[in-house]
């Protein structure tokens, strides 16, 4: 047989971080869980602990795991096709995160345009209104449930000035993927360092955010259909907002050591890609949230 076209292609031992990820999730959902159940009860428990301790397992995989690849790949053990291999698991794996957020838009169009108005006697259905609860209105954003929780619409001053930040940080990475692919080392470190500034700098002020809606305007998960939809939205979008701060620390360690060419750089890329995904939704979720 001619072999010639033929690539080698390069399969890993076996590995243990998978096992390790798994675990990690199993504590951060648990321990999430009950962490949003102690607080809803203004009571302390093990929920807290759980959770940070499933972030740190998740922390030692990430570590592990991106530290096995990064040192395949400086081996030079990937063939042209396992970069193929990369870009297309990359790529449906942010397939699959625009398929989560749109259920997750879906749920807020559907409270919203559906579920609330059918409420308030929407659709031929103005009996519901009226025998269950009389005097409900159904506008949006629903600050009073028809079980009487009360509650105060988030504003979008402070939403506002992180959108301008998320857009300044994917203009900010945009420069630092044109420094490495012209070599200009110190222009790649620089805006790929300011890159990740702005990311932390947006998830402590959506902290700051989540503290005022708790303390100041009684939001909170309990607090109907908007709060619920308002901290899911916005809460998962933070968690990828994190991840993806992560995955650019990981990517400017190796742009210090020396790591990355002009020619071969996917790493770089794929977490460009996410953080630029990442943007887009926080400017669809503000649009939705907190604007219309």
């Amino acid at each position: 047989m001619n072999n010639e076209g033929y690539q080698k292609y390069y399969v890993p031992d076996q590995s243990p971080w998978p096992l390790v990820g798994a675990i990690a999730l199993f504590f951060i959902a648990l321990g999430a869980g009950f962490f949003v159940i102690d607080m809803s009860k203004d009571q302390s428990g093990w929920g807290g602990y759980m959770l940070l301790f499933g972030i740190a397992i998740l922390f030692v995989m990430l570590y592990g795991w991106f530290k096995n690849v990064v040192d395949e790949s400086m081996a030079g053990l990937y063939s042209p096709q396992m970069d193929r291999s990369f870009k297309q698991g990359m790529s449906w794996f942010i397939v699959s995160e625009i398929m989560f957020f749109a259920a997750l838009i879906g749920a807020l169009f559907y409270a919203r345009f559906i579920a609330v108005p059918w409420l308030g006697g929407a659709s031929n259905n103005e009996m519901t209104g009226a025998i269950l609860w009389p005097g409900f209105e159904a506008v949006w954003p629903l600050l009073t449930t028809p079980g009487g929780t009360e509650t105060q619409a988030m504003g979008w001053g402070l939403p506002a000035i992180n959108t301008v930040i998320l857009v300044v940080s994917s203009i900010t990475l945009h420069f630092a993927h044109t420094g490495l692919e012209q070599n200009k080392r110190s222009q790649l470190t620089g805006m790929l360092a300011i890159t990740l500034i702005l990311g932390m700098i947006f998830l402590c002020l959506q902290g700051y955010e989540y503290v005022h809606a708790y303390r100041d305007l009684g939001l909170r998960f309990d607090s109907g259909v908007y709060g619920n939809t308002f901290f899911l939205l916005t809460g998962f979008h933070g968690m990828h907002v994190l991840l993806g701060a992560l995955i650019l620390f990981f990517v400017l360690m190796r742009v210090i050591k020396g790591h990355f060419t002009p020619e071969k750089h996917f790493a770089f890329q794929a977490g460009a890609w996410y953080w630029h995904f990442v943007d887009v939704v926080w400017l669809i979720v503000f649009c939705l949230v907190y604007v219309l």
